[in-house]
């Protein structure tokens, strides 16, 4: 099992989610929650689609950190 990080985006019309890891993977939902399963799918449906071409499944490498500033 692989662990990817996932980027969720606020938008005017919904949330983004993404995989910096899985370019070309991408998603959205009216909600934070519906991205977020759209994006599952969708990874799994890309990772699928790696398998059966072939292709090498790329290794989750990137990493994110939140930061407190003062504003």
């Amino acid at each position: 099992m692989k662990t990817y990080l996932v980027i969720v985006e606020k938008s005017d019309s919904g949330y983004s989610a993404y995989v910096p890891d899985l370019p070309g993977c991408v998603a959205f939902g009216e909600t934070s929650a519906e991205a977020e399963t759209q994006i599952r799918a969708g990874v799994e449906f890309h990772i699928e689609g790696l398998r059966l071409e072939g292709l090498p499944i790329p290794e989750p490498t990137t990493q994110a950190l939140t930061l407190s500033v003062a504003a």
